[in-house]
């Protein structure tokens, strides 16, 4: 009989340590996207934040992954700059809100957390499909997540699935004229460009692809 696939605290603060490398590494990539169409700030808020995350996550990392989450949230509200940092530090709190004081998740737990984290996101940016944001690679990724699941494909496989989705998402933004945020602004000027929103999301989803759960 097969082990139940778990996500504890170890296993999310592995994939944000992950998440924070990447971001680094492509923390120009985010501004230069950023520059054509926004404030050209969303590669550093995003390095500052992640950095931030890391650090917190070194000094007192929570047992829980519910506490883990939450901390990660209000770490992320704190030092991440324009509209990331509220963002993505609802989309982190709205997951702590769904794991609840559970010590681990397991992988529908997880999906259903990252569900609604996205909620939270639609609920503070008020964004939808097609919208030219991070909600267009989010979207297709929890989707893709929760249908691979209940086809009966592993955690590891079917956050690889995710990936790819938002990956396809974030590529999708490039012809979207931009109908949220700064990008928004600039009307037709958008088309054209990819969102560097949807860029650090696809990021983020990757990394849980990398990451989670730990291969044995």
């Amino acid at each position: 009989m097969s082990v139940p696939e778990t996500v504890d605290a170890e296993a999310l603060a592995r994939w944000l340590r992950r998440f924070a490398e990447v971001v680094a590494a492509n923390r120009e990539l985010l501004t230069r996207l950023d520059a054509a169409i926004g404030d050209a700030d969303h590669g550093a808020n995003m390095d500052r934040g992640m950095a931030a995350v890391v650090t917190t996550l070194e000094a007192d990392a929570p047992a829980g992954a519910g506490a883990l989450l939450k901390q990660v949230g209000m770490t992320l509200v704190r030092t991440v700059g324009g509209a990331s940092g509220p963002l993505y530090g609802t989309f982190f709190l709205r997951m702590a809100t769904s794991a609840g004081d559970s010590g681990s998740l397991d992988a529908m737990g997880f999906a259903k957390a990252l569900r609604a984290g996205l909620e939270g996101v639609v609920a503070r940016g008020k964004a939808e499909a097609g919208d030219k944001t991070m909600f267009d690679a989010l979207a297709p990724a929890v989707d893709a997540l929760e249908s691979s699941l209940a086809r009966g494909a592993a955690l590891r496989t079917a956050l690889q699935m995710a990936a790819s989705a938002a990956a396809t998402g974030r590529d999708a933004t490039v012809p979207m004229l931009a109908r949220k945020g700064r990008a928004s602004y600039l009307g037709e000027r958008s088309v054209g460009h990819q969102d560097p929103g949807a860029t650090s999301a696809a990021l983020l989803i990757a990394s849980a692809g990398t990451t989670i759960p730990e291969e044995r």
